[in-house]
C-alpha cells in the first residue's frame, strides 16, 4: 500500500504546523474588521459596504512534473486557478493578482513560458495581474517556486460563508480536469518510484493517455460559471473548492453539518490508474479531488436551475445532500460501491 505520508507529505503534521503558526497571528485580526474565520477558503476584510476577499496559493510539486517534461506553459494557469477558485468561495468576484516567482537562477526562457500560463489563466478568470516579485535564491530554492496572492470584491449583503447551509440542501459537484494541483507528491511516488514509469509512458490501464500529460493538465478555473450563478436570483448557501483533502474541504464551511455524497460521476482515468497501483481507497478520497473540483450548495428548489447555468460551462451533477449532524461526518459512496466516512 502506498500512502501520502510515504510520499513525504504528512497531512497531520502539516495541520499541526499551520496551527503553530496561526496561533501566533490571531491577535492581528483585532486591527481590522475581519468577516471570515480562520480556515475558510478566503479571508474577508470589511471596507464600507463592501468586503475585500484575499487568498494566496502556489503550484506545489506539480512544478517537478513540468521540469520532467520540460514544459512550463501551463503551471501559471494552475497558480491563477488555485487562487481565484478560493476567492469565489466567499461569493467574491476575483479582480487582481500579484505573483511570486522564486528561482534558483534566472532562466528567461522558462520565465517566458510561465508568463504564458499566467496570462492565459488571467484571461480565463478575467483578472488583472498587477505586479509581483521575482527573487533569485540559489541557496534556498531548487529550480523555482511559483505562487500568487489574489483579491476580489463582494457586497457585504452578498457574502457567502456557508452559515446559511441547512438540512436538506443539495450538493452540486462540478467536474475537475483531473488531479489539478494537489496530491502530486503521492501521484509521482506511485507512478515514478513504485511503478517505475517514465513521463512518456502510457497511463496504466489507458494506452492512449500519457502519464506526464495527464499529470500536467491545468487546474480548471470556475470563475465564469460561479460568477453567473452568483449574479442570478438563486439562493446559494455554500461554495467549496475541492483541493488537497478532497471532500473534507466541505467541513470548512459550517459547524454542525454532515455531508452525504452518494452520486459521484465515473472516476477519471488518472484516479483509477493510481488506485490500481495499490493506493488504499480511503487514502484516495482523503487526498484527491476524485473528479469533482468545486461544489455549490443550494436549496433543493434551486438545484435544477443552478445545474442549467453551470452546465453552460462545465459538466456538473447532483452528488449528494446536507444533513444537520453534530458529528460532522463526510460520508462518501465510492466508485466501487463501498461507503467510507471521514470525521
Amino acid at each position: 500500500m502506498v500512502t501520502y505520508s510515504e510520499s513525504g507529505v504528512d497531512i497531520s503534521l502539516e495541520e499541526l504546523t499551520i496551527k503553530a503558526l496561526t496561533s501566533k497571528l490571531k491577535k492581528t485580526l483585532n486591527y481590522r474588521e475581519i468577516i471570515t474565520e480562520s480556515g475558510h477558503f478566503a479571508a474577508l476584510v470589511k471596507l464600507g459596504n463592501k468586503a475585500i476577499a484575499m487568498s494566496t496559493d502556489g503550484v506545489g510539486s506539480k512544478i517537478l512534473v513540468a521540469k520532467m517534461m520540460d514544459k512550463y506553459d501551463t503551471v501559471g494557469i494552475d497558480c491563477i486557478a488555485m487562487v481565484v477558485n478560493d476567492i469565489l468561495c466567499v461569493g467574491a468576484e476575483p479582480i487582481a493578482l500579484v505573483d511570486y516567482l522564486a528561482v534558483e537562477k534566472p532562466e528567461p526562457m522558462i520565465a517566458e513560458q510561465i508568463g504564458i500560463g499566467l496570462s492565459k489563466g488571467a484571461e480565463e478568470s478575467e483578472i488583472a495581474i498587477i505586479g509581483g516579485e521575482t527573487a533569485s535564491l540559489p541557496e534556498i530554492v531548487n529550480d523555482f517556486d511559483l505562487a500568487g496572492t489574489g483579491i476580489g470584491l463582494v457586497d457585504i449583503d452578498r457574502i457567502i460563508t456557508g452559515k446559511d447551509i441547512k438540512d436538506g440542501d443539495v450538493l452540486i459537484g462540478i467536474k475537475s480536469n483531473g488531479i489539478h494541483s494537489n496530491g502530486l507528491s503521492l501521484a509521482r511516488k506511485v507512478f515514478f518510484d513504485k511503478a517505475e514509469l517514465n513521463i512518456d509512458d502510457p497511463l496504466p490501464g489507458y494506452s492512449d493517455i500519457n502519464v506526464g500529460e495527464e499529470l500536467l493538465k491545468p487546474t480548471t478555473i470556475y470563475v465564469k460559471a460561479i460568477m453567473k450563478i452568483l449574479k442570478s436570483d438563486l439562493n446559494i448557501h455554500g461554495l467549496a473548492h475541492i483541493t488537497g483533502g478532497g471532500f473534507l474541504n466541505l467541513k470548512r464551511l459550517k459547524k454542525g453539518i454532515s455531508y452525504n455524497i452518494t452520486n459521484l460521476p465515473d472516476l477519471p482515468p488518472i484516479f483509477k490508474s493510481i488506485y490500481s497501483l495499490n493506493v488504499p481507497l480511503n487514502e484516495m478520497y482523503r487526498v484527491f479531488n476524485m473528479g469533482i473540483g468545486f461544489v455549490v450548495i443550494v436549496s433543493p428548489e434551486d438545484s435544477k436551475k443552478a445545474l442549467e447555468i453551470i452546465r453552460e460551462y462545465h459538466h456538473a451533477y447532483e452528488i449528494g445532500t446536507v444533513s444537520e449532524d453534530y458529528e460532522e461526518i463526510v460520508t462518501i459512496k465510492t466508485f466501487d460501491g463501498n461507503i467510507i466516512k471521514f470525521k
